[in-house]
């Protein structure tokens, strides 16, 4: 079973690692999750208080949804594991997720603004407009059913004063779309800039293009 387990190990300290260099947590906050194989709850996490850059496979943490180890470790799991375990029971199709506190998503999340679709690959990847889940504490249970229910059926959800969240088939997928969804805040953001200055009006895409790309993003989302 440990051989099977080394395999998202790998994967999980992999992603984890790129989500760092990428800018978008600093020292050990954000985390990281897949799906373990194993009955029933079963997943490699990220550990608490474990810097990236000095994160190797065996410190990921194989848990199940009470956070009890499934392989001896000398790391707990990441303080953010409800919010994972809560989202996997809801969404069984979801393999990945990725927590980060990138820049420009926090600072929607700080303002508690969603994020509208304004941009094409918005709605096919992402689902459509970015909610913001209520401020809930970090680990907390209201914080997961806060996340679960913004979330919805979509992959990636704005946390209130915190981050995003993505969910998706793979951790591959999930950091796309957290690349993805950055990308959309940035632009965002610099919009309602100019828009305060009276250069121009944000506009959201067509509704009928919306309508359009939901289809192609629940086909999208199975692969």
């Amino acid at each position: 079973m440990e051989k099977d387990f080394s395999i998202c190990r790998r994967e999980v300290c992999e992603f984890a690692r790129k989500m760092a260099a990428a800018g978008w947590v600093t020292g050990s906050s954000g985390n990281v999750s897949v799906r373990a194989p194993g009955e029933g709850d079963c997943y490699a996490i990220t550990p608490t208080g474990v810097d990236y850059d000095e994160l190797v496979p065996e410190n990921i943490v194989i848990c199940d949804g009470e956070g009890e180890a499934m392989i001896e470790v000398e790391n707990a799991p990441s303080f953010e594991l409800p919010v994972h375990v809560a989202v996997y029971r809801a969404r069984p199709e979801v393999n990945a997720i990725i927590h980060t506190h990138a820049p420009f998503s926090t600072i929607l999340s700080v303002l508690r603004i969603g994020l509208p679709p304004i941009i094409e690959e918005m709605v096919p990847y992402l689902g459509g407009e970015i909610e913001v889940a209520e401020y809930g504490q970090s680990g907390s249970d209201q914080l997961a059913e806060s996340v679960v229910r913004a979330l919805g059926p979509k992959a990636a959800v704005l946390i209130a004063n915190h981050g995003n969240l993505l969910a998706a088939k793979s951790l591959k997928k999930a950091f796309n779309a957290a690349s993805l969804l950055e990308r959309a805040a940035m632009i965002y953001l610099e919009a309602l800039k100019l828009q305060a200055l009276n250069r121009g009006i944000v506009h959201q895409l067509p509704d009928h293009v919306i309508e359009l790309e939901k289809e192609m993003f629940e086909m999208i989302k199975t692969f």
